[in-house]
């Protein structure tokens, strides 16, 4: 079962510019690099040239003799089975983490054989960078970052004519209740499974809770075989800790992340590499508190206070051994950690969509706000709300204290809007974050700030 995803699209706009520097896709590991890559040559390429450094040892020897990309080309071509012609042939460079020479000629093919479309992946790539110091080719790459499947891409394959209706959709009104009920119960799913490839097929082709288990399972014990590969070995142990401390961190009222929740006595110069590590891998978010909430909002983060996320619900479920029917179910003890893997999914929605992570607010213990946005001139905070209960008065707070034009609350209601704020399902977070969608709908919110509907 193949999954539509979106970032064809963009490598597809990349193949049809007229400067095409040679690209690489960063991403966690798991989210189907590999695939996308092999798909986009099939669909857009008479040929694909596969070179993969990790299976291929050989591959190395090439490089290391020769920066001349006439040369490679020559030499590359007796390593596969199909031509390597300009404009028809697709060039593949998987897992070039593991030939630095390889990674460093890419500068030499954008600036000698700009006609060739290469497209480059690794595993933990900027892990690897960091840690041997490897030459970035700045200014003759392009960078595309690939995230799980999201929800609108589960949506599209788990239920058409719901992915239709939403993206259908034109204006800010409630959505009927049967297509409510209905897309919620997607939304749940999705939180199960998340949104890494190997899981959204297990759940989709019917495989079954213990298949979409075994392969979150299967992933998590892979990610921590890399910390042992990629890692210092001094960081190994403090890396596995951080990770481990997810469940533990977000389950608190107050998400901020305390370095006492990973080990007593931990202190932050101690971890900061650790943390590092996780976020040059793409397994985890950091989101800052800004003291703040002003343009520009990174010239207000405040760099000791943060909240970690995972970089996927799925694993974050996972992680914290949250079983499937509570998720669909729900149960009295399960509060806390229902936020936080809501807030988990909206974060990914919101860098996936955005491309960008964004910053929280909270003001001295009498509120906070899960995130705050800068778009255009404007600084929009988000609330995010699991259920249908939406009590609470950090956003009233926020509202009363700064008057944003915009306001936004995610929860399990319907849509609406009433003044500035607009109430928003949680199933709609990528439909309201599209560039498209944010523009069009904040613009017409801030000319027409008047009550539609009482919240």
């Amino acid at each position: 079962m193949n999954i539509k995803r979106d970032i064809i699209e963009k490598l597809a706009e990349w193949k049809q510019s007229k400067t095409h520097k040679p690209m690489l896709l960063m991403g966690a590991r798991q989210t189907g690099k590999s695939w996308v890559m092999m798909e986009f040559g099939r669909m857009f390429f008479d040929y694909v040239a596969y070179f993969d450094f990790s299976e291929t040892i050989e591959l190395a020897t090439i490089f290391n003799q020769t920066k001349e990309p006439e040369r490679l080309l020559k030499e590359l071509s007796l390593q596969t089975d199909v031509p390597i012609e300009p404009g028809k042939t697709l060039i593949v460079f998987d897992e070039i983490q593991e030939c630095e020479a390889a990674f460093n000629s890419l500068k030499y093919f954008c600036d000698r054989t700009p006609q060739y479309h290469i497209l480059a992946a690794g595993s933990l790539l900027g892990v690897a960078v960091r840690r041997r110091k490897m030459t970035v080719p700045v200014g003759k790459v392009s960078i595309m970052r690939m995230y799980p499947i999201s929800f609108s891409e589960f949506l599209r394959a788990s239920e058409p004519a719901l992915f239709d209706y939403v993206a259908s959709l034109k204006m800010i009104e409630r959505v009927p209740e049967t297509i409510h009920s209905k897309l919620m119960l997607e939304y749940r799913r999705y939180q199960i499974c998340g949104g890494m490839p190997e899981a959204v097929v297990a759940l989709l082709s019917e495989g079954g809770m213990k298949a979409v288990e075994a392969t979150l399972q299967n992933i998590l014990d892979l990610y921590e075989m890399d910390f042992a590969k990629y890692a210092e070995p001094r960081d190994i142990p403090r890396i596995k800790a951080l990770w481990h401390s997810l469940p533990s961190q977000l389950s608190k009222e107050n998400r901020k992340f305390i370095y006492n929740v990973v080990q007593s006595g931990a202190r932050a110069k101690d971890y900061e590499d650790g943390l590092l590590w996780l976020e040059e891998a793409g397994m985890i978010y950091r989101v800052f508190s800004v003291a703040k909430p002003a343009m520009p909002l990174s010239g207000y983060r405040e760099i000791s206070a943060f909240k970690a996320y995972a970089c996927d619900c799925g694993l974050l479920r996972r992680l914290a051994r949250v079983p499937a029917d509570v998720i669909l179910g729900g149960a009295s003890s399960y509060t806390e950690f229902k936020g936080a893997l809501a807030e988990n999914m909206i974060l990914q929605s919101f860098t996936a969509i955005r491309d960008d992570v964004p910053y929280y607010w909270t003001s001295a213990g009498r509120a906070e706000v899960e995130f705050v946005v800068q778009n255009g001139t404007d600084i929009v905070p988000i609330e995010v709300k699991a259920a249908g209960c939406v009590g609470g008065k950090s956003l009233t707070i926020y509202n009363e204290k700064f008057n944003p034009p915009i306001r936004i609350r995610f929860s399990a209601n319907n849509l609406q809007k009433n003044g500035n704020l607009i109430s928003c399902p949680l199933y709609l977070s990528d439909w309201l974050f599209s560039q498209q969608n944010w523009a069009e709908m904040i613009g017409n919110l801030k000319a027409n700030p008047q009550i539609s509907e009482d919240l």
